[in-house]
């Protein structure tokens, strides 16, 4: 009989996706990016299987900041479609941010978890414009306060300085990404690529290596996929 692990750990994914107008000329890639990592997430469920893999995605825009998942188990994901990803109107990064991370927090912390990793992604093509209830200072505070609690953050943006962007938000890890499909493309295969490898390290790295900005730059995604028949280190 097949042994079955049951996990010990969880990892909680969070995607803070912008939805403003100007994600329109890329819609479908988006969709096609977001789907492909949650196929990603689930795979990544059934390779390490000491950890549970659990997704919450908020998407935002002027019109409103809206919760399309929170705290689903990956195996239970379905695919996002052209009716749930809408883009229109303006930025309130900021404000997508405190509310998502602040829920996840209060979440965890009202449960007494103890045993989790949370990675914290936040995808935009734009610069805060909208925010109504969170500064950037109140945010920047936020997640450094998160950091020491062993919280990791990714900031991945197009059509801005996003180097700038997000050493403002206190984030280390970056990424940047031209804002056409090829791209689009490009930049998911590299998160994906990415995430796996923070899944590999136990909690103790991450710990270890919290202040680094070595999220998109392990080894890993310099070395290619080995084939099937040859042994993976």
């Amino acid at each position: 009989m097949e042994q079955v692990t049951t996990p010990v750990s969880t990892v909680y994914n969070l995607l803070i996706l912008d939805e403003s107008g100007s994600m329109e000329v890329v819609r479908e890639a988006t969709i096609r990016g977001f789907n492909e990592l949650v196929q990603s997430v689930q795979g990544l469920a059934r390779e390490f299987t000491d950890k549970k893999q659990v997704v919450s995605l908020t998407t935002f825009n002027g019109n409103g900041i809206r919760e399309t998942l929170f705290l689903q188990d990956a195996s239970t994901l379905q695919p996002l479609t052209l009716a749930d990803y809408r883009p229109d109107s303006m930025t309130p990064l900021h404000d997508a941010i405190g509310h998502s991370v602040s829920k996840l927090r209060n979440v965890l912390t009202t449960t007494g978890a103890t045993d989790y990793q949370v990675l914290v992604t936040v995808l935009t093509d734009g610069e805060e414009n909208a925010s109504k209830e969170f500064t950037r200072p109140v945010i920047s505070q936020l997640i450094e306060q998160l950091k020491e609690q062993d919280w990791t953050f990714t900031y991945i943006g197009a059509n801005h300085d996003v180097d700038r962007a997000a050493r403002a938000l206190s984030i280390d890890n970056k990424l940047a990404f031209d804002q056409n499909e090829a791209a689009m493309d490009v930049m998911f295969a590299k998160e994906r690529v990415a995430r796996r490898s923070y899944n590999r390290k136990s909690k103790d790295e991450l710990t270890a290596a919290r202040y680094k900005a070595d999220y998109f730059e392990d080894d890993e995604l310099a070395r290619p996929t080995p084939p099937d028949d040859e042994p993976r280190t």
